[in-house]
């Protein structure tokens, strides 16, 4: 059972996999940093100066100055906010995927179409005609 576990770890697609997972990661990251820390600003300044990130509602009709105090203080908050940023990062992720995915089915069908094109090659001589010429010239000899 080990070593079937061991040619399962070792096949192509399930290290294919874990790399895109871990670059995936990575990728999440770096596309929350870009609405955090760029675009969460931008859209900030145009609603006058609002953290956008801190647009929340308290459902317990308290008063807190930051969402991070509400939750702290155990309160239950609709955080408009954090969605809204998390509808943004998917969004984002999803237009790359599409642009990855979009990329890799032209390269398959430009590979495919120079697959096309090439020429067919005549198979060369089979075994059994090679032999033939071979009895055939040792026949002459004789």
């Amino acid at each position: 059972m080990l070593q079937e576990f061991k040619d399962f770890i070792a096949k192509g697609n399930v290290m294919d996999m874990a790399v895109g997972i871990i670059i995936g990661a990575a990728f999440t990251a770096i596309v929350s940093s870009l609405v955090a820390d760029l675009i969460n600003p931008i859209i900030g300044l145009f609603m006058g100066g609002i953290d956008f990130t801190e647009i929340f509602v308290v459902l317990d009709g308290g008063d807190y100055p930051t969402l991070a105090a509400a939750e702290e203080a155990g309160a239950a908050v609709f955080a408009i906010g954090r969605f809204i940023m998390a509808i943004i990062n998917f969004l984002i992720i999803a237009w790359v995927v599409f642009m990855l995915v979009k990329m890799v089915n032209k390269a398959k069908d430009a590979a495919a179409t120079k697959e096309e094109e090439a020429p067919a090659e005549e198979p060369g001589p089979s075994e059994l005609d090679i032999l033939m010429e071979i009895r055939d010239a040792l026949a002459k000899k004789k």
